[in-house]
């Protein structure tokens, strides 16, 4: 084992998941800089390292110092304070004021900030208010780092590492001792993986109870993740066996416990209970089940309630809105009009150009004609806009609608303080999981009438359930669809063949005749993955803005249906924001790297910042002194802190999943027989149906057929078309 002491010179690369870093070290007596690899937290230049470790030669990078252990020390030098100051590792400054700083005090500049920080006041630009955020920051790494030091050697990444402070402060040494699986439950990107690692190193042993619990509420939240709402007890079993690699017994012990203390639900669902069977029995997380079986109660409470609205005379209506639009609705558009004013709960589906935006217009003037409160929303902030723009009247999200506030404990709008309406009108229904259709369903007063305007057909919503299929399928809920395409939609493409698609035919790929002539809807053939990425560059770069105007970040949007591989969103994000948005300047976190100006999307829902799974922002500023980073969502500027930035991921390529609500001017689409596994009708026809102008399929012939065949949904767990059925049913 070699010993080796130097000054961290520059970084050269730091991952945030797994503390590996590379960086160059100053040695003393030595002029040329030594590479040095391995995992370090929170790696700072300036900072001085005593190291233990070997030489390894790399065969493209020459000499490396390889790190087994080290320590880190004060930087001694005026050149290392001011390097280490100037890093960003102390919010509030930044290389200028480090250097003024630095400048006046010299090597009792660290000692100054500890013992005496007041003094500086006499530095050009600091007053009381920035010592007082450089005196919070100064103690909050000293305490982050002994935290990072302790979880560091148990295998925690430096990002992770200051998440657990951030939650549990002072207590985090001891929090993690007594029970580690509490990261999984209490932070966002610690999962039931990275705390087993940290209870082995702490002596944990496999079969433990703490372990058996997290493993099998870790389970239910990646079957959860896949849009099952419960999971047949038998196989839950086995495959938290697998997962734990522990035996049934301390399973089923486990369950049992977890049953015991309320944290999951174990329901039989066999109709007759009588000849109850293992196979029946199903295992609910305890939030899953009360938001299933409340939103059958509410749905079966509000078909049950006469409404408060005065009678309406629908034939007179829809007579006058023909004339006020100048238009002839055809006969399921009337059929869903009146559906929609007749009953309490009402569900209209039908693939774009079905004339729904049409009905909701109808609708409302209708309603609003007689007096009525009408209000409109959608689960996101694009597909509200939409709604907003086409209707004229107000809509928001649903999360605005229900007033979330995570200071005062949720969504302020429930049972008992009811959104102010006699009729809500829901668009992009489809994207609605168990969870947000329950808290909607609870603030909808029981006299008013519920609207829900979806296509059934598009991908099931992101989070689990498969809530408009189920209530459409349970056979209790006026359902009209919407078939016919009208006759200017006829003219598109896209909405030509979304319908084609959807009903298992190939789309009509041939150019347009003429040279001149264009369409809304082209195929590129490509096989090699390497062209298609080629092909993306182009078309998104240069080729369809200068035939089509569109602007190559804004107006453009890539859709894949992979995450991994040369066309999937990752590498497809990398390529894209090299050539949209080059710059040296960059923030770095785990495999992201984020420059200002780059287009980015939230991937979890975040209330105390009011962004959301699926929104898409710009990133307007990033500010190295405090470490934040300032994104623009729907030109509203939200703050996020370093370490949140695992929040957001880049967004020139999105997954087609995370497009569902959302248009696009033009998406440019890759199919390859490598995505097998996921090319399903579903997921092709929802990402042609996010083109708005223009869609660009690049791929092969044979893939896009797979595709299309594909009509096999993956099977979701759910109960709710049953539980709809048997609360009518009893009720009835």
């Amino acid at each position: 084992m070699i010993a080796l002491t130097g000054q961290i010179e520059r970084i050269t690369y730091a991952n945030e998941e797994n503390g590996y870093t590379i960086a160059k070290l100053k040695v003393q007596d030595q002029w040329d800089l030594i590479t040095i690899v391995g995992n370090i937290p929170s790696p700072s230049p300036g900072e001085t390292l005593d190291l233990k470790g070997e030489w390894v030669h790399h065969p493209k990078y020459g000499d490396q110092f390889k790190i087994h252990s080290y320590r880190t020390t004060v930087p001694a030098t005026v050149h290392g304070i001011r390097r280490y100051l100037g890093s960003g590792m102390i919010k509030g400054l930044g290389p200028k004021m480090a250097d003024r700083i630095v400048k006046k005090f010299g090597e009792k500049t660290l000692d100054i900030i500890e013992h005496q920080i007041q003094r500086l006041e006499k530095v050009e630009g600091i007053g009381a208010k920035r010592i007082a955020l450089i005196q919070q920051a100064w103690k909050d790494q000293k305490k982050i780092r002994e935290v990072m030091l302790f979880l560091q050697s148990h295998g925690v990444s430096t990002g992770y590492a200051t998440k657990i402070y951030k939650t549990y402060h002072n207590r985090s040494i001891a929090v993690v001792q007594q029970n580690p699986y509490r990261l999984c439950m209490d932070i966002f990107g610690i999962g039931f993986v990275i705390a087993d690692r940290i209870a082995e190193k702490l002596g944990f042993p496999k079969n433990s109870e703490l372990r058996a619990e997290a493993g099998i509420i870790y389970v239910l939240y990646g079957l959860a993740d896949n849009g099952h709402i419960y999971y047949p007890y038998d196989r839950l079993v086995d495959k938290c066996k697998e997962v734990l690699e522990v035996d049934g017994l301390t399973i089923q012990t486990a369950l049992e416990r977890l049953f015991a203390e309320s944290r999951i639900v174990i329901e039989d669902l066999n109709e007759n209970l009588n000849t109850s069977k293992a196979f029946s029995k199903a295992v609910y997380l305890k939030k899953h089940h009360v938001c299933e079986t409340g939103i059958a109660a509410r749905i079966a409470m509000l078909l049950q309630t006469p409404p408060a609205a005065p009678p309406i005379d629908v034939a007179g209506e829809m007579d006058r809105v023909q004339k006020l639009f100048a238009i002839r609705l055809a006969a399921n558009q009337l059929s869903a009009i009146k559906s929609a004013i007749d009953n309490k709960v009402t569900i209209i589906t039908g693939g774009p150009g079905t004339g729904k935006t049409t009905i909701i217009h109808a609708i409302l003037k209708i309603m609003r004609r007689y007096r009525l409160r009408v209000m409109m929303a959608a689960p996101t902030g694009r597909a509200a806009k939409r709604m907003q723009e086409t209707t004229g009247q107000e809509a928001k999200t649903i999360h605005r609608l229900l007033d979330f506030s995570l200071q005062k404990g949720g969504f302020q709008k429930n049972e008992t303080t009811p959104l102010d309406c006699n009729a809500l009108i829901i668009d992009e229904a489809s994207m609605i999981d168990t969870h947000l259709m329950y808290h909607l369903l609870k603030a909808v007063p029981i006299q008013a009438t519920i609207i829900l305007v979806g296509d059934v057909n598009q991908l099931p919503s992101v989070g689990p359930g498969h809530v408009l299929g189920d209530m459409i399928q349970s056979g209790q809920i006026p359902v009209v669809s919407l078939t016919e395409i009208f006759r200017q939609a006829k003219k598109s493409r896209i909405i030509t063949n979304a319908h084609r698609i959807n009903q298992g035919e190939f789309p009509i790929v041939d150019p347009p005749a003429g040279p001149d002539a264009e369409t809304d809807f082209y195929f590129i053939e490509q096989k090699e993955p390497e062209r298609v990425r080629q092909t993306i560059m182009e078309l998104v770069a240069h080729r369809i803005p200068a035939r089509f105007g569109f602007e190559p970040i804004d107006g453009i949007q890539v859709l894949t249906p992979m995450h991994k591989g040369i066309v999937g969103a990752e590498n497809l994000n990398n390529s894209l924001q090299n050539a949209l948005n080059p710059g040296e300047e960059r923030v770095s976190r785990g495999s992201n790297s984020f420059r200002i100006h780059d287009k980015v999307m939230q991937i979890k829902n975040n209330y105390d910042k009011l962004v959301f799974n699926g929104d898409i922002g710009r990133i307007e500023k990033v500010h190295t002194e405090n470490q934040t980073v300032l994104i623009s969502f729907d030109q509203r500027n939200v703050l996020y802190d370093f370490s949140e930035l695992n929040e957001i991921i880049l967004a020139y390529a999105i997954s087609v999943h995370k497009s569902q609500g959302s248009e696009y001017p033009a998406v440019v689409l890759p199919i390859l027989t490598q995505h097998y596994i996921l090319l399903q009708r579903n997921l092709i026809y929802t990402a042609v149906t996010r083109g708005k102008h223009l869609v660009v399929v690049v791929g092969t012939r044979k893939a896009l057929h797979m595709g299309i065949n594909n009509n096999k949904t993956m099977k979701r767990y759910t109960y709710l078309e049953q539980r709809l059925s048997n609360f009518m049913k009893n009720s009835g």
